[in-house]
């Protein structure tokens, strides 16, 4: 038994100003790994591929690993990029195979593609012909195609948000295209989608209505589905089928994958209007802050400001400045910043060295277009306290096992504000990237992070209060700032037609 297992994976965000070349989907090189640096960097690791990797040698298989592409999000994929991480899958496929396992996010646009994993597996799929299986794992934030359904023999995706069960929905994925090869099963697959953009901060696996979904979809694979996978969707992509939607794969029973697919929309649609966000007031949110620090007490963990509409892991710039200000100028005081993206603020610190006293203009230096925003520095002063090459491994369980890496990375102390600066993009949702720092985020009154559902993974047992706090950024949650001028129309909640 032959094995191609790859990874594609990329979250696009149209609106974001942050470019997508190949380098991105490199963690400290030029050119993401391949063969057996590729197998070394995930076995062993929480990711699909770790466990696609997991099966083929518990199964004795053959296999290879031809590239493992994963980047920070961002915008559309450079057409140069998606080409030459395609072509390392579809070289490896065309040496002949008995099947193709593929770690893929499902919310990947490039420059040319709306849909580039359905671009992808169209081209496989050309390849292998129609007897041969493809497993694909997705992220929850798919916008499914229905090129993705088509070309796939089975597809699972994450059946959590913050996103822990990536591992294992690789297994779920693999263990249908092994069951295939073995005789032991004949997957069905049937998809759907409805009409509508969940917001990203409703979309918590931990919260209702999403709970209820997601532990509907176990429900029933305990009953007899391979997979079964209800998908939130990325709304801050403007493209046709951007949304919510859903894949059921059943043994051999069509009509049963299509029964249980539309189930799990329908009860979506009915709990539409819990996945409408409602934005709070970034002053009211600052005073929120205040009041909590005066009733909770200091020694039980800390408040998180989430500074959720600039996000990386959703496209964002990493710099905007509009939270981390309202706190300067609140005058809170014992918080940790994680972070600020500017390589050249990094670079004066690191000139200037530990210890030293500098003023900087900080953050503000990426403008964002596609919602008219101009960046805006901010000149902040403070002391140097902490340098760092910035690379890190998750603890978990998040991403466990995987390599992190914020660049050269330094900690500008205001004396109230202990502010992280960084210069690769990453999100904080593991307490590694704290410590690679040198700070203990337990410790202290306040942390605020630029994350919107993630940071729950690593560091929501810490918190003994959530502010979540409106700043601005290309991964806000005011649909009225994103243009939206591909997706499919009407559409829940920017059209009142498609409530109806």
């Amino acid at each position: 038994m032959k094995l191609v297992i790859a990874q594609m994976k990329h979250e696009t965000n149209t609106y974001s100003p942050v470019p997508t070349p190949l380098a991105r989907f490199a963690t400290g090189a030029a050119v993401p790994p391949e063969g057996a640096a590729a197998v070394a960097a995930y076995r062993g690791t929480g990711s699909a591929l770790g466990a696609f990797i997991e099966l083929a040698e518990e199964a004795g298989a053959e296999y290879t690993v031809p590239i493992a592409a994963s980047a920070w999000p961002s915008g559309p994929v450079h057409d140069a990029a998606f080409e030459h991480i395609a072509g390392r899958i579809c070289d490896a496929v065309a040496q002949g195979c008995d099947a193709v396992l593929l770690d893929l996010h499902g919310a990947m646009v490039t420059q040319t593609f709306d849909d580039g994993e359905g671009e992808l597996l169209r081209r496989v799929r050309a390849i292998v012909g129609p007897k041969v299986p493809i497993g694909v794992a997705l992220d929850m934030h798919t916008n499914l195609y229905d090129a993705m359904g088509a070309n796939a023999t089975a597809i699972a995706g994450y059946q959590t948000y913050p996103h822990i069960d990536m591992h294992a929905t690789g297994l779920r994925a693999g263990r249908a295209v092994l069951a295939q090869l073995a005789g032991k099963a004949k997957p069905t697959m049937a998809w759907g989608r409805n009409a509508m953009l969940p917001h990203v901060m409703r979309q918590g696996s931990a919260d209702s209505p999403n709970r209820e979904l997601q532990a509907r979809c176990q429900q029933m694979e305990a009953e007899g589905a391979l997979c079964a996978s209800l998908f939130v969707g990325f709304p801050n992509a403007d493209i046709r089928d951007a949304g919510l939607s859903a894949v059921v794969v059943t043994d051999n029973d069509p009509a049963l994958a299509r029964r249980w697919c539309d189930e799990l929309l329908a009860l979506a649609w009915e709990q539409r209007e819990k996945f409408v966000y409602r934005i709070e007031p970034l002053a009211e949110s600052m005073r929120r802050a205040q009041a909590l620090a005066a009733t909770k007490p200091a020694a039980g963990g800390p408040i998180v400001l989430l500074d959720h509409s600039d996000n990386c892991a959703s496209g964002g710039t990493m710099d905007t400045m509009t939270v981390l200000g309202a706190i300067l100028d609140a005058g809170l005081e014992d918080v940790a910043a994680f972070a600020i993206y500017d390589p050249a603020a990094v670079q004066q610190m690191v000139r200037a060295g530990v210890g030293a006293d500098i003023t900087l203009s900080l953050g503000g230096k990426l403008d964002m277009p596609a919602i008219g925003l101009k960046g805006q520095p901010r000149t902040v002063s403070g002391r140097v306290r902490f340098l760092s090459d910035g690379r890190y491994r998750n603890r978990g369980p998040m991403a466990r096992g995987e390599q992190g890496d914020m660049g050269p990375s330094a900690v500008l102390d205001t004396g109230r504000v202990q502010i992280v600066v960084i210069s690769d993009h990453v999100e904080p949702h593991d307490l590694a990237a704290f410590t690679a720092v040198g700070i203990a985020p337990e410790t202290k009154r306040f942390v605020m992070l630029k994350s919107r559902v993630h940071w729950r993974a690593g560091l929501g047992s810490l918190a003994q209060a959530v502010v979540e706090c409106a700043g601005t950024g290309v991964c806000t949650s005011d649909y009225d700032l994103l243009a939206f001028k591909k997706v499919r129309r009407p559409i829940y909640p920017l059209d009142a037609a498609a409530a109806k």
